[in-house]
Formats: structure tokens, C-alpha cells, sequence
């Protein structure tokens, strides 16, 4: 992946995030979560590196941001321990 860009990152509460996915539908669907709960810069599309599986992204999150009331009620769906074998 390229160098993270410093404008992003230059003060506390801002992070980067790198995800590395199977596919472009499940790394945009997570991508499209946290950008619901926070400010949030997103990538347009995935990459893919050559010779590498799966599918890579960078976002930029504001955590300074106060996260919605609908977002914090919400609860995520556990994960089954066979979806994550």
C-alpha cells in the first residue's frame, strides 16, 4: 500500500485504517460501517497486489467526532464461530 498521507493523521483522534478483505463487497460493506459512525474519508475502490489474495482499502476515520445515537444503540450480530474459521 502507498505511504500514509500525514495530513490525515497529524493530530490525536484521527486514524488511518488499512483492511485487507477476500473481496470488494465485504471490504466496502466495512467500510461503509464505520463511515456510519464516524467522519470518515473512503476509498472509492479496493486494490489488488499482485501475487497477494484478497482485496486492500484505506480509510481515514475522525474519531473526534461524537458517534450518532442511532449508531451507538445499534448492536453489531456476533460473529459464529464457523463464519470465523
Amino acid at each position: 500500500m502507498d505511504p500514509i498521507n500525514e495530513v490525515y493523521v497529524r493530530r490525536p483522534g484521527l486514524v488511518g485504517v488499512d483492511v485487507a478483505a477476500d473481496d470488494d463487497d465485504t471490504a466496502l460493506a466495512f467500510q461503509q460501517l464505520l463511515a456510519e459512525r464516524w467522519a470518515t474519508a473512503t476509498a472509492e475502490r479496493t486494490t489488488r497486489d499482485a501475487g497477494e489474495p484478497g482485496v486492500r482499502l484505506r480509510c481515514y476515520l475522525d474519531l473526534r467526532q461524537p458517534i450518532s445515537r442511532a449508531a451507538s444503540d445499534e448492536a453489531l450480530a456476533p460473529v459464529s464461530a464457523a463464519a470465523s474459521q
